[in-house]
């Protein structure tokens, strides 16, 4: 309601300016329907009330004054009228003065409006060609080229006067376009500039400092080697001149300070310069890194699947036949045979679960974990397996900060690795761990050990399933085991020497574990039913509650209440929207855990994966509580 009254008021003084001006005034849109006009343009042509309203054709103005004599004597109205209109439709600026049925002679300036239409303004220069005619008339001394000058002169006076209006309002119209544009690249997540043809910023939002961190934002007048650093630059220079030489480019690239992968484009403008739009996808090839090795388990299980069927049947009848060849009384060179017969059978066995473990549909299971606690527990899990001569040493140096992970799989390939570690060691040496964080991207835990190292072959082939340098004392399933259990939490894995030795180093999402600290907890749940059900589940875990069940109730409800602590919300919801929505809308501002009862094939899971924790549904109060470190925890 006060907008309402605001707007009548801001119409109400903009009519009463308007009517205060001497001339007569009219602007038309691009379709020639009257925007708006004042009381002096009524009066002059004495117009009815209805062609004075918004929304006036001019075609209807022009009719009534032509019907009226205003033009003289007009032959075919309405064929003068469509005249009149097709050159109105030309927009283009015009000075003309005529003089009326009444005697009265009038100047006519129109000039174009920068989105179509045109503003008219109408002067009574009765008078002024009066005192022109009677100065005509009593100057005669003075010279015919002064006169022309004069005359001249006032036309060009009254028809910069026009001009003028014209560009004061397309100034206007161009200021408020270039505010809303520079709002809209401000508001978006990514880093939009422009380059002139030396390589330097001309145009930028001030988004580079958080696509690339540790860049400046201001960087109006910088090379782009500056605002980059050089060794940033070195890796998009490339690029960039393929650019300037008039081709876009669209790449990826990893920048060192916190290994963030960046996607860059470069568009040329066809004027020497370029555009450049940079977008930080680090979550995003996190989740597709994921989603490949999902989809690379699954070829692989649906392949060999068919294969361990027919082969665990056939160990099945080996070891049955064993079993009765043992019961038999047979010499005992023959017990010897059937003895290693039925290991090799079983160890058969066991590489088929191997496999199936590698090939399975296994899910992570994330939850908050205290990595200082996981690596003291490998440390002590792991020690009593080496020689007495072999050290085992752990540097942790990550945030006291309980993080996102599946503690299962981390320690299982950890512990792997420091099993392969003792093996390419021998009976003495040191197996350092060292966990650190790069930035707030990545978590990288590195196993050290001070063997041979890896020879060319195995860098190149140690990935590959089967692949072994221990001969027949190995099945060459521990490493890629490994490598598809980091691929599967969206890291990575690389292999390398040291002076001293081989490394093996893993890198997984930096996530921190969401706290609710005992606080206020935002459940959005639509169901009534499940709703009651987790409610419950917070209270017992010492959580105050509210509740929402849309997207928009929940927004709500952050924007007023300031002491949430966390979001726990199912992502489909009633209404438009979804529980991502509200993790994006949130941008980090609370911590948000997401709920589902999806299948993990499912576009939407696969997408929540890549935006905060999420549980399936149904879960228990234990898995909850793992997520949530309450200060009863």
């Amino acid at each position: 309601m006060n907008l309402d009254i605001s707007e009548q008021r801001i119409k109400a003084m903009t009519t009463a300016g308007l009517n205060l001006i001497g001339q007569a005034l009219s602007i038309y849109d691009s379709q020639l329907r009257l925007v708006v006009s004042n009381l002096r343009f009524q009066e002059m042509f004495d117009l009815p009330n209805e062609l004075v309203e918004p929304g006036a054709l001019f075609r209807d103005t022009i009719y009534f004054l032509a019907s009226r004599g205003e033009y003289g004597s007009v032959g075919d109205v309405d064929e003068m009228v469509e005249l009149r209109v097709s050159q109105a439709l030309a927009f283009e600026p015009h000075y003309m003065e005529r003089t009326r049925p009444n005697g009265q002679v009038i100047s006519v300036e129109g000039a174009p409006l920068p989105n179509g239409g045109w503003v008219a303004v109408y002067t009574d220069i009765t008078r002024t060609k009066r005192v022109e005619d009677l100065l005509r008339a009593r100057s005669e001394e003075l010279s015919g080229q002064l006169l022309s000058h004069a005359e001249e002169l006032s036309a060009t006076n009254r028809k910069l006067a026009a001009t003028i209006t014209a560009l004061e309002e397309a100034k206007r119209q161009l200021t408020e376009i270039e505010a809303r544009t520079r709002m809209t690249t401000e508001m978006m997540p990514a880093h939009i500039a422009h380059l002139d043809a030396d390589g330097r910023y001309d145009y930028s939002n001030r988004r580079l400092s958080s696509v690339m961190p540790g860049r400046p934002s201001d960087i109006l007048g910088l090379h782009i080697s500056k605002a980059l650093g050089s060794s940033a630059y070195d890796r998009v220079k490339p690029h960039l001149e393929q650019a300037y030489g008039g081709q876009p480019s669209v790449f990826e690239f990893t920048e060192d300070q916190d290994s963030r992968r960046i996607r860059v484009s470069f568009t040329p403008d066809k004027a020497g310069g370029v555009y450049v739009m940079s977008v930080d996808i680090t979550e995003e090839t996190q989740a597709r890194v994921a989603l490949q090795q999902t989809r690379r388990r699954a070829m692989a299980a649906q392949m060999t699947s068919g294969l361990a069927h027919d082969f665990s049947n056939l160990l099945t009848i080996i070891l049955g036949m064993q079993a009765r060849l043992e019961r038999m009384d047979l010499p005992k060179e023959a017990d010897q045979l059937v003895t290693a017969t039925q290991q090799t059978a079983r160890r058969g066995g066991q590489l088929l679960n191997r496999i199936a473990d590698m090939t399975g549909n296994r899910t992570p299971q994330p939850q908050a974990t205290d990595m200082r606690g996981l690596l003291e527990d490998l440390r002590i899990l792991a020690t009593p397996s080496l020689p007495r001569g072999m050290g085992l040493s752990v540097v942790n140096t990550l945030p006291d900060k309980a993080l996102m992970l599946d503690p299962g799989m981390v320690q299982d390939a950890l512990l792997n690795l420091v099993l392969n570690a003792r093996d390419a060691c021998g009976t003495s040496g040191q197996i350092t761990i060292t966990a650190h964080a790069i930035g707030t991207i990545w978590v990288e835990i590195t196993v050290s050990d001070t063997g041979p190292g890896f020879t060319g072959e195995a860098l190149k082939k140690a990935l590959n399933p089967f692949f072994s340098t221990k001969g027949s004392d190995g099945s060459g399933l521990g490493l890629p085991m490994v490598y598809d259990t980091v691929k599967l939490a969206g890291g990575d894995l690389n292999l390398r020497n040291t002076p001293s030795g081989a490394s093996v180093v893993i890198r997984l999402p930096y996530r921190p574990a969401p706290s609710a600290q005992a606080g206020l907890v935002l459940l959005v749940e639509d169901s009534d039913d499940l709703r009651s059900q987790f409610r419950d589940m917070l209270v017992d875990l010492g959580c105050s509650v509210i509740e929402a069940s849309s997207v928009d109730e929940a927004l709500t409800l952050t924007s007023e209440i300031g002491d949430i602590a966390l979001v726990l919300s199912d992502i489909k919801l009633e209404g438009e929207g979804t529980g991502i929505d509200i993790v994006d809308r949130l941008n980090g501002a609370l911590p948000c855990i997401l709920m589902t009862s999806l299948p993990l094939n499912d576009p939407l899971h696969h997408q929540a994966l890549t935006r905060a924790p999420v549980l399936s549904k149904p879960f228990t109060s234990s898995q909850l509580s793992a997520l949530i470190r309450t200060e009863a925890a």
